[in-house]
């Protein structure tokens, strides 16, 4: 009763001190249902493996390319109040990652060795907790993974000197799981001030991501989790598609789940109707993952998880919007080449595979399997435009729920405003920014940005400027040829391999003798392109004319990124400047001299006077 009673007094205070939690009580487990406040509790909604480390930003001029950062209070907060407009109660994160011997310099872990964590990892989960308070969103956090992504297991193990395996019976490689166990346990979050043991907001823990773990092992760690901890229900985190009586007889274990992807021999909706059988009446289960197949076996998994008692399930997976505007992007290794993260409310962009209707059935179902309808999703917030150096590159944080965006510019800050992008698409460009003013005339001019739905049309974001403007930026991302003059030879708009191409969902694929032609409304001042090389660079060769008839060389430089494969197979790639010698050329072409991809073109001409 006094432990209680001071928790509560922990949680009267955070309140009080960093903003009211949405939460007033831990979820329990009566039978096989998971409750909240004396009512079953259900839910249908996502994993989002970034929210509390970022390993998707992978900008093309990155130079270093390695894409993780720690999320910002922006990102985390998109995150979760879109999970929260989208009906869904639970988030699933990805696990705590630990340090591996192959990572690059800046790359931030939470695991440094044994008993050696990273504050700074660990403050940006704070604040994911923090955020999730105040959205009323619960967490469910794996601890450990069996793969090799974000380190796991492999490297607790090569802590010690010893093979993967030990992870599982090694006492010492236990013991130093165990004390990253207790840290996380027994930490006081930095902003609210609440221990980790005592928030609500935390669902349950997850022993860890697809683990190839013997129960025995199981026992030993959720024994250790509940010795720490009595507010918090534990989850099996084994990896499998149908439960084992193992863990459905193991009493340390409060909830069990299961993970579902192609390649098993039942389909999705039966494995679950299944498992829920099988759990009845003995522990509630919880689908952890689901995912990379069409959307009528996605509806059907959905549906079996609403006509069984199963607690809850997590589609795989959802991204957030980036701090530096748009999204961050995943295509998903073992998604058959097709499969991304999705991003709410959707895009055309995901036609291929159903973002959009699939997203607004996820949305529906989330709300029936709580028992209510889904409420009219409302008019945006108003964005937030970041700082422009050029009209040629303005980019905003986005807003919840937003379909599209209205850029608009005037000539002083208070107006009058004139519509110069209408129906922007922030998913159409990917780590790059959203809109390129490509009408715009000589002189100082203001930009502000607008949201828009369904349901109407945000109030104006901030305004910025005065933008200088003496050159306008013609931009074309390749998403079809429709932007270029002419163009000979085999070519193709490739929309594979995108994480080899950094998350570039459209470029324009050519091999030797093939060449696309622009023509500009001015002399051309300047051009940069960006190229992708799947194998060995094979240099791009550029000349400008003044008749589109008599080409020049042009003058060019190539300005080669640093080579890093990653985990991924990132593909060589390089930045070329081009300078026209002559003053009069407006057209610009560009040949291949061998297999390569060219993921966007910059062309600058001089700006037409007011």
């Amino acid at each position: 009763m006094k432990k209680h009673l001071l928790t509560a007094v922990a949680m009267t205070l955070a309140a009080a001190l960093h903003g009211e939690s949405q939460f007033h009580d831990f979820i329990r487990v009566q039978g096989d249902q998971l409750m909240a406040e004396g009512k079953p509790f259900r839910f249908l909604s996502w994993n989002i493996p970034n929210l509390h480390l970022v390993e998707d930003n992978i900008p093309f001029a990155d130079a270093h390319g390695t894409g993780w950062r720690l999320p910002d209070r922006f990102e985390i907060t998109d995150a979760l109040a879109t999970v929260r407009q989208m009906g869904g109660q639970v988030v699933r994160t990805y696990v705590l990652s630990v340090s591996r011997t192959n990572d690059l310099p800046g790359v931030p872990r939470h695991v440094l060795g044994p008993g050696e964590f990273n504050e700074e990892a660990f403050c940006a989960l704070d604040q994911v907790l923090q955020v999730a308070n105040e959205q009323g969103v619960r967490l469910i956090i794996p601890f450990v993974c069996n793969w090799h992504w974000w380190g796991g297991r492999l490297q607790y193990a090569g802590f010690r000197g010893q093979p993967k395996d030990a992870f599982w019976t090694d006492p010492q490689v236990i013991a130093d799981f165990k004390q990253t166990l207790r840290f996380v346990l027994m930490r006081t979050n930095t902003l609210t001030g609440v221990r980790y043991a005592d928030d609500p907001a935390i669902l349950c823990w997850e022993t860890g991501n697809e683990l190839e773990c013997p129960p025995a092992w199981t026992r030993v760690i959720a024994s250790y989790l509940k010795s720490l901890d009595t507010n918090h229900l534990v989850m099996e985190g084994f990896h499998t598609s149908e439960l084992r009586e193992e863990s459905l007889a193991m009493p340390e274990v409060d909830i069990v789940t299961t993970h579902h992807y192609p390649g098993a021999q039942k389909g999705f909706a039966q494995l679950i109707r299944e498992n829920a059988a099988r759990a009845k009446g003995r522990k509630p289960y919880v689908v952890g993952e689901f995912g990379f197949v069409n959307s009528q076996q996605l509806a059907e998994a959905i549906q079996a998880t609403l006509e069984t008692q199963t607690a809850g399930a997590l589609a795989w997976s959802l991204r957030f919007r980036n701090r530096d505007g748009g999204f961050y992007w995943h295509s998903e290794p073992a998604g058959g080449n097709k499969y991304k993260a999705f991003h709410w409310p959707g895009s055309p962009l995901a036609e291929d595979y159903d973002e959009m209707p699939f997203l607004q059935l996820m949305r529906k179902q989330a709300f029936a399997i709580r028992g209510l309808p889904a409420p009219a999703i409302p008019a945006p917030a108003p964005p937030k435009l970041l700082p422009i150096a050029d009209a040629g590159a303005i980019s905003w944080q986005g807003s919840v729920g937003a379909v599209s965006y209205a850029v608009e510019r005037a000539a002083r800050p208070n107006g009058p405003w004139t519509v110069v992008g209408e129906n922007v698409d922030e998913s159409f460009t990917q780590y790059r920014p959203q809109f390129s003013d490509e009408t715009v005339t000589k002189g100082k001019w203001f930009y502000r940005v607008r949201a828009k739905n369904a349901a109407g049309v945000s109030a104006p974001s901030n305004v910025i400027g005065p933008v200088r403007v003496a050159q306008v930026t013609c931009v074309d991302e390749l998403a079809d040829f429709t932007k270029v003059h002419s163009h000979a030879g085999e070519l193709g708009i490739e929309s594979r391999d995108c994480r080899s191409a950094m998350e570039d969902a459209h470029r324009a694929g050519g091999r030797a003798g093939s060449a696309l032609v622009y023509r500009m409304a001015s002399p051309i001042t300047a051009a940069r392109v960006f190229v992708f090389f799947p194998k060995e660079i094979a240099d791009v060769k550029f000349s400008v004319s003044a008749d589109g008839l008599a080409f020049q060389p042009a003058a060019t430089q190539r300005n080669e990124l640093p080579f890093n494969l990653g985990d991924y197979g990132y593909w060589r790639r390089a930045i070329y400047e081009v300078k026209p010698a002559s003053k009069k050329d407006e057209f610009l072409k560009i040949e291949f001299t061998g297999a390569a991809q060219i993921s966007r073109v910059e062309i600058q001409r001089a700006a037409d006077a007011k």
